[in-house]
């Protein structure tokens, strides 16, 4: 049976590096796995990734960065989640609509309503089996991707740090809209909140802990596919 899993946070949590060490530890099982993210899942996804988080697009409305995120969800369902799943693939997703819920609703100050009733067009109802959400303080989290961007990037920034560039006050709000959102799930629901201050390797530890009881008994190796736009 396909598992669909997420994973959220702010700037510099440190999911994106869980979620590949989450898809690889699969794929190492034997699981038939799917790695992809959001946005830019797709061709046309990375079209509108570009346009997101190009610090120039800073009189972007928000109202047209909503549509934009939906959009890319859209299409990212119908060419590769829906797909996945009807091949019996496990999907590890960096992001999804927890995202547009947090960063379009809670700091953009879109309608939550609104914002809901877009994201369950654009994903037809799905709904993630499991959301990790890396809670980390917002000072910590933006020192780590802007040291991440000077990595990526010697010889100065990229462009594509749009995010980055908001206020602290803007990522607190995000960070308070995850825990709001992992509130309202209560005990039992399908998020995982963990304390993205741990070390890389406690956190895929403590992820695996939850995943491992969901195996499947699989008697050989399958690949996992990485998307390739």
């Amino acid at each position: 049976m396909a598992v669909f899993i997420t994973f959220e946070g702010i700037e510099g949590c440190g999911k994106s590096t869980q979620a590949r060490r989450l898809a690889r530890r699969l794929e190492e099982r034997g699981v038939p796995t799917l790695f992809t993210i959001e946005p830019g899942g797709t061709r046309i996804g990375g079209d509108i990734r570009r346009i997101l988080l190009d610090a120039r697009n800073w009189d972007l409305s928000p109202l047209a960065e909503l549509f934009l995120y939906e959009a890319d969800r859209a299409q990212h369902i119908f060419e590769v989640i829906d797909p996945a799943r009807e091949a019996g693939q496990w999907i590890v997703c960096d992001r999804f609509y927890d995202a547009t819920t947090v960063y379009q609703g809670y700091a953009r100050g879109q309608d939550p309503l609104f914002v809901a009733s877009l994201n369950r067009t654009a994903t037809r109802g799905l709904t993630p089996d499991i959301t990790f959400l890396l809670d980390c303080p917002v000072g910590a989290a933006l020192a780590r991707a802007r040291q991440r961007e000077a990595e990526v990037n010697p010889a100065g920034p990229s462009g594509q740090d749009r995010f980055e560039k908001e206020s602290e006050a803007f990522h607190q709000s995000v960070r308070e809209g995850y825990l709001a959102l992992a509130r309202s799930e209560g005990l039992g629901g399908r998020f995982r909140v963990l304390d993205g201050m741990f070390s890389i390797e406690r956190l895929e530890n403590e992820i695996w802990s939850v995943i491992l009881p969901l195996l499947p008994a699989l008697p050989s190796k399958k690949p996992c596919l990485f998307p390739t736009s």
